[in-house]
């Protein structure tokens, strides 16, 4: 059968693969483009099994909700650039949408589900690594399922947050899930730090301390120490801190005057807790020129 720049053409807008490689697996497979699409999206998979020990540490956050159920999905590349390929763009947003339809609690269970074009998305994502030539990977999935208030915010792609909140109103909740992506409270309310931090701040300032100060009546410096740990735990909470939309409140005392209460939040940003490589190129061209 002869091989047309038409059905080439069709070839690459069904799989997103260079013109060479649609041309090849076209005839290879005697023009039956059904089977092409098959060796191209099996090529994928091997190439994206060549490409899984390479660090992505860049990519995106992406969020879908629906009345009752709010999720995140952190997908990553290996570079900032291909974070803005639209290719990459749109398995994030088909992925985010599967999360939330689909029901899956982890990474793993997502990976697993289906999208809408009936492949599953590690098959979609080795698709999208044959589009963009880096590894991608879908990491991490946050979702939150309840009857109360549930935001979810996402600030410039790398920042993603969910917020539960009792009582008060969606426009409260959005705004708490936005102060959660710009404070990064390690905890949620005084109640929720452990004891060991707590001992350990104590610790800290009774050594931060002059000798004049320790030798204060124990009830003065028990005192002076309460004030400087109240501090530190308003500082490392949600509740303790000034709220970013009105910083002559705390947000605890935005709560009380809405009659809410935050359940919980979660809060993913791109990349953290991954190992990134530090490429030194000065010093791999000056060893590969043998002057180092």
């Amino acid at each position: 059968m002869e091989i047309t720049a038409s059905l080439v053409k069709e070839l690459r807008e069904r799989t997103g693969a260079g013109m060479m490689e649609c041309k090849k697996a076209l005839s290879e497979n005697a023009g039956n483009i059904d089977a092409a699409a098959e060796a191209l999206r099996k090529s994928g998979l091997a190439k994206a099994d060549k490409k899984a020990d390479r660090v992505a540490a860049e990519g995106r956050i992406a969020a879908a909700q629906n009345d009752s159920t709010a999720v995140l999905v952190e997908i990553n590349s290996e570079t900032d650039f291909v974070a803005k390929d639209d290719n990459f763009l749109r398995f994030t947003e088909v992925v985010a949408q599967t999360a939330l339809t689909s029901g899956a609690t982890d990474a793993d269970a997502l990976k697993a589900a289906t999208v809408e074009s009936g492949e599953t998305v590690e098959e979609a994502r080795a698709a999208v690594i044959a589009k963009v030539g880096e590894n991608v990977q879908v990491r991490r999935l946050a979702r939150v399922e309840s009857a109360n208030n549930v935001a979810a915010y996402v600030h410039g792609g790398r920042i993603g947050v969910l917020v539960e909140l009792k009582g008060g109103d969606a426009e409260l909740a959005r705004g708490l899930a936005m102060h959660v992506a710009a404070m990064n409270p390690p905890y949620n309310k005084a109640s929720d730090v452990p004891t060991d931090f707590v001992e350990k701040e104590k610790e800290i300032e009774l050594a931060k301390m002059s000798e004049k100060d320790k030798n204060k009546p124990a009830d003065i410096l028990e005192k002076i120490i309460s004030g400087k740990i109240n501090k530190i735990v308003n500082e490392v909470t949600l509740y303790g801190q000034p709220y970013v939309l009105d910083t002559d409140k705390t947000v605890e005392a935005v709560l009380k005057a809405a009659g809410a209460e935050v359940i919980g939040f979660q809060r993913l940003a791109v990349g953290e807790g991954i190992e990134k490589v530090v490429e030194d190129y000065a010093a791999e061209v000056m060893k590969q020129a043998g002057l180092a």
